[in-house]
């Protein structure tokens, strides 16, 4: 699986963003998918997550409430909105695929599980 996020940007604190991430490939709708972030001089965290199917997600605290995951099996894409963007919500933004059915379909959390990474798209929010 090979995948593309963009949709990063410049923002005011308080603004929203949307990102996606493509991915090529007909076993898409095979993997969990998730988000992942990288500030400066941080740790990789993570973002969120989403099954298969769509129908379970799972936030970060720091997010929860102000993104939302959602993926669009027919188009091999999944996509994060974020709104009410404060400052420390900058960072590179990565997505990302795990191994497939041989794991399990919920999303999780753990960078570990995901085999397959994007490049990355940079999220810079202005105070």
């Amino acid at each position: 699986v090979q995948l593309q996020a963009s949709g990063g940007g410049l923002v005011q604190a308080g603004g929203s963003l949307k990102l996606s991430c493509a991915a090529s490939g007909r076993t898409f709708s095979l993997h969990v998918m998730g988000w992942f972030r990288q500030a400066p001089g941080k740790e990789r965290e993570f973002v969120a997550g989403i099954s298969r199917g769509g129908g379970k997600t799972l936030y970060a605290d720091s997010v929860k409430g102000r993104f939302t995951v959602s993926r669009d099996n027919a188009k091999n894409t999944v996509s994060l909105q974020m709104n009410s963007l404060k400052t420390e919500d900058t960072a590179v933004y990565y997505c990302a695929a795990d191994r497939g059915p041989i794991q399990s379909s919920m999303p999780d959390s753990d960078p570990a599980r995901y085999d397959y990474w994007g490049q990355g798209t940079l999220v810079t929010v202005s105070s």
